[in-house]
């Protein structure tokens, strides 16, 4: 090919090219509103929703609240059977998000946050204690969403042996006591005991700082005494006297 057709052909292959290489992965596909979320009652403003609480005898006190992009969000600790728990409040502007746009944002944080919502309409709330979600729910209109489950690896436990068995707290402390000691016993709460371990393993609790040096890897340890702490003052010596090395001027 001539140069200057190359030249010519590289112009038009870059944006074939761009396209190509940002179009690769793209975005995942929304994830829409559950079939079972009502598409009734809407709420004007995260506000109205609150007020909606109070009045059902679910008060909310307000500890942040903003507007953005046209969705209204508060945050507020609601007060249900003397109990207290967090909640995020969110209602969205119906002419600027679809069903599914609320329906995505859900699935997000139900799959990885395990987040539990209540929705319906245009609004969703996180109740940070599921326990308390049905209620919500229920005096608002919504269906409660839990969030997924998180996956917990299994721990087995390992094979213990059926013997020795102890009847006390006391029995087991002895017997530790027997074996490794257990020395400055404390009792603590729900029928629990601490204690110190170690004197009779050869390893005491508190040991002294020790001043022994082994000589070989293993070793005999040859230990010297510490070595006696200075006095304190020291003693003041005079100066030593001598021929002065002054020259007298006149």
């Amino acid at each position: 090919m001539p140069r200057h057709h190359l030249i010519r052909t590289l112009p038009a292959l870059l944006p074939a090219a761009l396209l190509l290489s940002c179009t690769g992965g793209g975005q995942p596909p929304r994830v829409p509103m559950p079939t079972e979320v009502p598409a009734a009652p809407q709420y004007s403003s995260a506000d109205a929703i609150v007020d909606k609480l109070g009045t059902a005898g679910i008060p909310c006190r307000i500890t942040l609240s903003h507007t953005m992009n046209g969705a209204s969000t508060i945050d507020c600790t609601a007060t249900l059977d003397g109990k207290s728990f967090d909640t995020e409040i969110k209602v969205y502007d119906p002419a600027r998000y679809t069903r599914d746009d609320i329906g995505d944002g859900i699935a997000a944080g139900r799959t990885a946050f395990h987040q539990t919502f209540v929705a319906a309409g245009n609004w969703r709330i996180n109740v940070v204690n599921p326990t308390y979600a049905p209620k919500i729910a229920q005096a608002l209109g919504g269906v409660v969403l839990p969030g997924d489950e998180p996956d917990t690896p299994d721990r087995p436990l390992p094979s213990i042996p059926p013997a020795p068995r102890y009847d006390t707290l006391d029995h087991l402390a002895n017997a530790l006591d027997t074996a490794v000691g257990c020395q400055n016993r404390q009792p603590g709460p729900a029928g629990t005991l601490t204690c110190t371990t170690g004197s009779k393993a050869g390893h005491p609790p508190t040991a002294p700082p020790s001043n022994c040096t082994p000589t070989t890897p293993t070793a005999t340890r040859h230990c010297t005494p510490p070595s006696p702490a200075p006095a304190f003052p020291p003693t003041w010596s005079p100066p030593p006297t001598g021929p002065s090395t002054c020259a007298t001027t006149r």
